[in-house]
């Protein structure tokens, strides 16, 4: 088993920084992805964005190399293909030797009552969350498995619980993400690798804004549970950076003796 350190002298800056180390974020050129790779591109990793839409990655990682003059890189990456991710993970080793730190952000989440969804809308729903985050943690892993580092998966308040009419399938996914994060915890440890999870409630992102604009009429979500979704008991909605200061903290060494766990964060919503 690798030695995991003690980190009690090392001073506050040096725990919180993440410079000499280079980080996956997957689904990375928008929303909780982008600042997620923000956040680490700021603390001065290296960050390799990855994503379906190349053009966007691209975009996403030229703004953030000029404002943090951080070595920021996009990849072309579909999280479902097994190939793909081999491939995102290629890369990355290609560029800067190493992966220290994988986020698993990419995900689905469409609004489809059970009784009109097809097994072709479930299945696409696991094959992007749950399979994504399985190929990405297997990748993250081989590459980690001689020096250790961090898996951090982005999960949902609706890997907790039930949260909204029509989405039995991003729940059910969503609880698959939270399973294997504990799971992998406990098998990647003895190469000290650490496997967190983020549990977000609502955040106003562009794909969430998306869904609440369509979802009275193609997901027969009824029109007042929008308004809720946008209420917190912290009194404003959550925004991407809510998240991202929580992963920088996970993957930080700030959190260096912690594995397994589900860092929800949600304004109190399941309290």
């Amino acid at each position: 088993m690798l030695e995991l350190k003690d980190a009690t002298e090392t001073p506050l800056a040096d725990l919180l920084s993440l410079a000499g180390r280079t980080a996956v974020v997957t689904g990375g050129a928008q929303g909780l992805g982008k600042g997620i790779a923000r956040r680490f591109a700021e603390a001065g990793a290296n960050v390799v964005i990855g994503d379906r839409n190349l053009g966007a990655a691209q975009a996403a990682a030229a703004d953030l190399s000029a404002r943090y003059g951080a070595k920021v890189i996009a990849a072309v990456l579909d999280v479902s293909d097994e190939q793909s991710v081999a491939d995102c993970a290629a890369t990355c080793l290609e560029q800067f030797g190493t992966i220290d730190i994988w986020v698993n952000n990419a995900g689905v989440f469409p609004a489809l009552p059970i009784s009109y969804m097809t097994l072709a809308d479930w299945e696409q729903v696991f094959a992007v969350n749950a399979r994504g985050t399985f190929l990405g943690a297997q990748a993250a892993s081989r590459a980690m498995a001689e020096r250790g580092g961090v898996i951090i998966n982005v999960a949902s308040l609706a890997g907790i619980k039930g949260i909204a009419p029509a989405l039995s399938a991003y729940v059910s996914s969503k609880h698959a993400v939270v399973g294997l994060t504990r799971q992998l915890a406990i098998e990647l440890a003895p190469q000290r690798i650490r496997v967190l999870a983020i549990a977000p409630s609502f955040i106003v992102t562009e794909g969430n804004l998306a869904l609440m604009q369509s979802a009275p009429q193609t997901a027969q979500m009824a029109a007042e549970d929008i308004p809720s979704m946008l209420q917190s008991k912290l009194g404003r909605v959550g925004v991407p950076d809510d998240i991202a200061r929580v992963a920088l903290f996970a993957a930080s060494d700030m959190a260096l003796f912690m594995t397994g766990t589900t860092l929800v964060v949600d304004a109190g919503e399941s309290a």
